[in-house]
């Protein structure tokens, strides 16, 4: 690597991307770690950091997760270990881990792993921010794969860019800037053979699918996805936080402990802030997350209300008694209105 390497636009637009992710976050002598593989996404990201983190104040660490699922897998993590090194990122950890997989797939075991021993890292060094190499076209793919799983708005959301202590700066910054970057810097970036390898679906979209839609309905799909990822995530926020409200005047706890809904109040509100206020008293009292098929059911005991009788729920019981929802842990009794 050269000492001044060009300031190209693609180094100079993942340097801005870094910089204004931060900025708003990251105080004066935090340290923030990036997750670093060694792949063009994430040394781009590290090598952006790199720049701005003394500029602003800032510590600046790696942290290399070695999953040990590919031959050669120590010698990948040392080398973007000393790549990180060699940027003046301090302190640079390589962890080593054994992935188990109960059941999710290779990828999701694989990416449940990665960020609890990221967690452990951050805390262990008192990080305060881990930055994250997901790029615009990661963001569409992502996208695409809710879609496709057909789960309702929030799927569509796609990724934070600021999630508690993570942060994915590159959102906006397409892949190919990012191969771009590492080449005007000299840096080498690893390329994972996993990358090309159309047994996992996201493979698929990014070789087969995204292409195709490009071919057929003409460049700046990636580009759609992302924004609309961004407008449902903007939407969603938004809801969450009038529902949150609503719930706040509308939910009670009754003498046996159970969380309670005023039927009234329930039926005034629109059914997208029905829906989360449902899912909202199921997350908060009980840590029971609901699907939408489930959160229609609880609100049918208050729209459609024909005298049936508790819904059983994973996790709770959910009926209706004297003009109110009421909430209980599974296994509870019933009351009839």
């Amino acid at each position: 690597m050269t000492d001044r390497p060009r300031l190209t636009p693609a180094v100079a637009n993942i340097r801005r991307a870094v910089r204004n992710a931060l900025r708003g976050y990251a105080a004066e002598g935090d340290l923030v770690l990036v997750a670093l593989s060694g792949g063009p996404d994430s040394l781009a990201l590290a090598a952006g950091l790199a720049f701005e983190a003394p500029r602003a104040g800032l510590r600046a660490g790696a942290v290399i997760v070695d999953h040990q699922m590919q031959p050669g897998s120590a010698e990948v993590a040392q080398r973007a270990a000393q790549q990180a090194r060699d940027l003046g990122l301090d302190p640079v950890v390589v962890e080593t881990i054994t992935v188990e997989d109960k059941g999710a797939g290779p990828e999701a075991s694989a990416r449940v792993a990665r960020y609890d021993i990221i967690d452990q890292v951050k805390k262990r060094l008192g990080a305060s921010w881990v930055v994250l190499g997901h790029t615009l076209d990661d963001q569409a793919e992502t996208v695409l794969l809710g879609l496709a799983r057909g789960s309702g708005g929030k799927s569509l959301h796609g990724m934070a860019v600021v999630n508690g202590y993570l942060v994915r700066p590159l959102l906006g910054i397409e892949r190919q800037e990012t191969h771009d970057a590492c080449a005007d810097q000299g840096l080498e970036p690893w390329l994972d053979p996993m990358n090309e390898d159309e047994s996992f679906k996201r493979v698929r979209i990014r070789k087969t699918v995204m292409p195709t839609l490009e071919a057929e309905l003409g460049p700046g799909i990636a580009q759609a996805l992302a924004r609309t990822a961004t407008t449902l995530r903007e939407d969603s926020e938004t809801l969450d936080a009038l529902a949150l409200e609503w719930a706040q005047e509308i939910v009670d706890t009754d003498a046996e402990g159970r969380v309670t809904l005023d039927v009234g109040g329930l039926v005034t509100q629109p059914a997208a802030l029905r829906q989360r206020i449902c899912r909202i008293v199921a997350e908060q009292g009980f840590g029971v997350s609901l699907s939408r098929a489930h959160t229609m059911m609880v609100s049918a005991l208050a729209t459609e209300w024909r005298g049936q009788g508790p819904i059983d729920l994973p996790g709770i019981t959910v009926e209706r008694a004297e003009g109110r929802i009421l909430f209980g842990a599974a296994g509870r009794g019933h009351e009839e209105d």
